[in-house]
């Protein structure tokens, strides 16, 4: 028997079912319409239902999408048994015939950083235009790839950016009875076409969002040169350590910088001193204010 997980996303309209097994391998289907859905007997039963408008299914998880009609919380239940029944009854969900990715070579190494619960597995080959953070499965839902690693019972935290996942362990495993089983999964989940980061869904995330800082042309002059600073200057080594750093917020009147730190950054043994006698007296000195003071938001 198969039971759907009922998910919420960023947005209200739209709830995710998930099951526990993958739907699709390489591709991502979208309907808009019961004609549409031609090609899944599943999305048409679906869009029997007055409130359903569209329907997007990927990976493990068929997101529906409602109108206004209705709330989610009247009649998820029901579209989660109404899913589970299809399914549990043998029905299809998808009668379309997959692209089948062709394997692509990937070399992948591993690299200790600052953080010893911290190892930086890099790869031959990008793999994500978004840097993203999981402190759990249950925040992975954009990332297939993470959801899989949190499997392992040793992984508590992981931080994907550009050609590199950061993985912090739990201080039960040490990372020489871990690491090559890490690095050979993260290496054949990729070369056989496994998405890392579906982007469409990243973009939504509220961490992502917060690195896009769309409103910088709003800000005060101090906090446009902090992150500009922070940007050309701070970031780069802390991406080559495995970790990242995203500008939060500036105080002026307590003259206070808040940081967040990300990946082999946050909770690393030497960020305090990275971040005082690093990044606070370099924008001590860059900017000519030598009261500033930076402050790290782990999270």
């Amino acid at each position: 028997m198969i039971n759907v997980t009922i998910r919420p996303t960023q947005d209200p309209t739209i709830l995710k079912f998930e099951l526990p097994d993958f739907i699709t391998q390489n591709e991502n289907f979208e309907f808009k319409n019961i004609d549409d859905a031609k090609d899944s007997p599943l999305a048409q039963k679906l869009f029997y239902l007055p409130f359903v408008k569209s329907i997007y299914i990927s990976g493990n998880f068929i997101a529906i999408q409602r109108y206004n009609i209705v709330e989610w919380d009247d009649v998820k239940e029901a579209v989660a048994e109404q899913i589970e029944t299809f399914v549990n009854d043998g029905g299809t969900i998808l009668n379309i015939t997959e692209t089948k990715a062709q394997k692509q070579p990937l070399t992948v190494y591993a690299e200790s950083t600052p953080n010893p619960a911290v190892q930086k597995f890099v790869g031959s080959k990008m793999m994500t235009k978004t840097a993203i953070e999981f402190k759990n499965i249950d925040e992975a839902g954009a990332s297939p790839l993470a959801q899989e690693l949190f499997k392992f019972p040793y992984v508590k935290e992981i931080f994907i950016d550009e050609n590199y996942i950061s993985i912090t362990k739990y201080a039960v495993s040490e990372w020489q009875d871990i690491t090559y089983e890490l690095r050979s999964f993260i290496k054949q989940y990729v070369e056989n076409g496994g998405t890392v980061i579906d982007e469409n869904i990243a973009a939504s995330n509220p961490k992502t969002e917060k690195q896009k800082i769309e409103n910088f042309d709003n800000l005060d002059v101090t906090s446009q040169q902090i992150i500009n600073i922070l940007e050309e200057y701070v970031k780069p080594a802390v991406q080559a350590d495995g970790g990242n750093i995203l500008f939060d917020s500036y105080d002026e009147s307590e003259k206070r910088v808040k940081v967040v730190l990300q990946g082999a950054c946050s909770g690393c043994p030497s960020s305090t001193f990275t971040l005082k006698s690093g990044i606070e007296n370099m924008l001590k000195d860059m900017l000519n204010d030598d009261d500033i003071k930076v402050e790290a938001i782990n999270g």
